[in-house]
């Protein structure tokens, strides 16, 4: 099992605005997902940034992810995690394309790790499903 890149996740407050912003700045947006959208991944050459709706209303709180981490397989980090005494959630594959599990670290930070359910040429997230956007 080896790591891939990290991705972290920004709380916006309209995702439309954002992701408009990320554009002008030449990022390429690969799609919204959720119903309304909320959530947004762009990408700069090797700079993958995701963008999330804040939940909670507050001003820079990062209500559910802290950071993504793609991973070449995270049914083995999950039971090495697991094992580790961690505290993990089940890994579930999701509609975006991503088998992947969440782990909450010692100060509350949760974190994800993501493996591809079927790697394209876009690499690890990316290809799999476009959302809507």
């Amino acid at each position: 099992m080896t790591t891939i890149r990290a991705m972290p996740i920004l709380e916006v407050a309209e995702i439309a605005r954002s992701v408009s912003f990320y554009e002008s700045l030449g990022f390429e947006s690969h799609g919204i997902w959720g119903d309304p959208g909320a959530f947004c991944i762009v990408q700069r050459g090797d700079v993958t940034l995701g963008l999330n709706v804040n939940r909670q209303n507050t001003p820079h709180r990062n209500a559910w992810w802290s950071a993504y981490i793609y991973v070449s397989d995270a049914d083995a980090l999950h039971a090495e995690m697991k094992a580790a005494g961690a505290e993990v959630s089940a890994p579930e594959n999701r509609e975006y394309g991503l088998r992947e599990f969440d782990l909450i670290d010692v100060d509350g930070h949760r974190l994800a790790f993501g493996a591809d359910i079927a790697p394209g040429a876009c690499g690890p997230g990316l290809g799999a499903g476009r959302g809507r956007g």
